[in-house]
C-alpha cells in the first residue's frame, strides 16, 4: 500500500469532513481555471457538494478497496469492471479482478491476525491516554477552566440571561428574512464542515486572532468555538440563496441597506438593531447528517423561525430543541406562491398559546407597506416537544430540572 503512495494519515473524521488537506495548488488553479468538474471517491459516509475539499463537486461513495481501485484507475468516467484499471511492470493490462481479494482470502487473514487479544491490550488502558495526553497541564476542579484565549473552545452564550423560570413565549414580531432557499437544502448546507476559507467570517475572526492560515484546520475540528461555527453556518460554498440571485456562496442582501454581504455578517447586524430572524425554504430543508451545529448556528444567528414546504424530521425535532419554531407552509403554498422576495417583515402572532401542530397567522409587511396574512402549520408535533420550546429549548429544560 505504501509503495502505491497509500499511508496512514488520520484517524476518525478525516476525509469526509474535509480534514485530509487541500488539493495541490497547481490542482486547484487548474480546476478553477477551467470550471471542471473534479470527482472524489471516498468509504466515509458523506458525499455532499463541496464537504470532501472546496475544489471538488462531485463525491461518490465505495467501499475502502473501491476507493484503492479508483485511485489507480485514476478516472471515474471509465468502466471499472470491463476496462483495465492499469498495467503491470510488463506492461500487459490489469483488471480490477485481478486484484480484487476472494472472500476465503479475506476470512484467511482475519483467522490469522484478528483475534479479541488485539482489542483488550488496545483498549485496557484507552483512558489514560498515551505520554503527551497525559503530559498535558492540568488544574483539577469540577468545572471546566475556559481559557479565554482559545480559539478551539470557547464557553457558548446558550445560557447568557437565564433564569430558573422560562421567561415565556411571545409573539414573533418584525421578522426579516435572512435567507430564502429552494428545495433540498441539507443540513451539510447549513451546518459548518470541511476547510475554512481565508476571507471568510470565520477565515478573519481566526485571522484577528493570531491564527496562520496554514493553521486553520477545518470546521470540524473547530466546532468546540462557537464563535467559529456560527460564522460558518450557512457558510457553504454551493449554497443558493434566492436574495441574492446570481450568487454562489453563503451571503445574502441586508434589506435596510440593499448591500449584499455574508450571511454571518447581516445576522449580527440584525441582532445589534434587535431584528428577529426567519429563513424561509421548500422542500426537504434539513436532509442529510450534520446534526447538531446545523440547529445550533441557526439559533445563535438569532433565527427565530423557520418557515418551510416540508422538513426532514430529525432537523426539526433540532430546531424545537433549539428553541427555532418549525413552521410549515399549509397544501398548495409556497414561497413562489405568496411571492415572497426577502424585503418583507412578518409576525407570527399566536406563539404565546401555541399547542402541537395547530394553525397560526402569519402576518406579512411588503416594502410598500402593504399587509396580507397566510395559515402555517407549527411543526411542534408534540407535548414533550412544546415543552422544551417553551423553556427556550432543550439545554435550558435540562439545566433547570439539574439544578432544581
Amino acid at each position: 500500500m505504501n509503495a502505491l503512495g497509500f499511508d496512514l494519515v488520520g484517524y476518525g473524521c478525516t476525509t469526509c469532513i474535509g480534514n485530509s488537506g487541500p488539493l495541490p495548488e497547481p490542482i486547484s488553479a487548474a480546476i478553477h481555471a477551467n470550471d471542471l468538474v473534479a470527482a472524489s471517491v471516498l468509504s466515509g459516509n458523506r458525499n455532499f457538494e463541496g464537504r470532501v475539499s472546496p475544489d471538488v463537486r462531485a463525491n461518490y461513495l465505495a467501499s475502502p478497496p473501491l476507493v484503492v481501485a479508483y485511485a489507480i484507475k485514476g478516472t471515474v468516467t471509465e468502466d471499472m469492471v470491463e476496462d483495465p484499471i492499469g498495467k503491470d511492470k510488463a506492461g500487459e493490462d490489469v483488471y480490477l479482478r485481478d486484484i480484487w481479494p476472494t472472500n476465503e482470502e479475506v476470512q484467511s487473514l482475519i483467522d490469522q491476525h484478528v483475534d479479541a487479544d488485539m482489542f483488550r491490550t488496545r483498549y485496557a488502558d484507552v483512558y489514560k491516554g498515551d505520554e503527551r495526553w497525559r503530559a498535558i497541564p492540568v488544574t483539577g476542579g469540577d468545572t471546566y477552566a475556559w481559557s479565554a484565549g482559545s480559539t478551539y473552545i470557547q464557553n457558548p452564550p446558550y445560557f447568557v440571561g437565564m433564569s430558573m423560570t422560562a421567561a415565556g413565549l411571545t409573539d414573533i414580531v418584525g421578522a426579516r428574512p435572512l435567507a430564502i432557499f429552494a428545495d433540498s437544502i441539507t443540513t451539510d448546507h447549513i451546518s459548518p464542515a470541511g476547510a475554512i476559507k481565508l476571507d471568510s467570517p470565520a477565515g478573519t475572526y481566526l485571522t484577528e486572532h493570531q491564527v496562520g492560515r496554514a493553521d486553520f484546520n477545518s470546521y470540524g475540528a473547530r466546532r468546540g468555538n462557537h464563535e467559529v461555527m456560527m460564522r460558518g453556518t450557512f457558510a457553504n460554498i454551493r449554497i443558493r440563496n434566492a436574495m441574492t440571485p446570481g450568487i454562489e456562496g453563503g451571503v445574502t442582501r441586508y434589506v435596510p441597506t440593499g448591500e449584499t454581504m455574508p450571511i454571518y455578517d447581516a445576522a449580527m447586524l440584525y441582532k445589534a438593531s434587535g431584528t428577529p430572524l426567519v429563513v424561509i425554504a421548500g422542500k426537504e430543508y434539513g436532509t442529510g447528517s450534520s446534526r447538531d451545529w446545523a440547529a445550533k448556528g441557526t439559533n445563535l444567528l438569532g433565527v427565530r423561525a423557520v418557515i418551510a414546504e416540508t422538513y426532514e424530521r430529525i432537523h426539526r425535532s433540532n430546531l424545537v430543541g433549539m428553541g427555532v419554531l418549525p413552521l410549515q407552509f399549509l397544501n398548495g403554498e409556497n414561497r413562489e406562491s405568496l411571492g415572497l422576495t426577502g424585503d418583507e417583515q412578518f409576525t407570527m402572532l399566536g406563539v404565546a398559546g401555541l399547542q402541537p401542530r395547530q394553525e397560526i397567522d402569519v402576518q406579512v409587511t411588503r416594502a410598500d407597506g402593504s399587509t396580507s396574512t397566510f395559515r402555517a402549520r407549527v411543526r411542534i408535533d408534540t407535548l414533550n416537544e412544546l415543552e422544551y420550546f417553551r423553556a427556550g429549548g432543550i439545554l435550558h429544560y435540562v439545566l433547570r430540572r439539574l439544578a432544581a
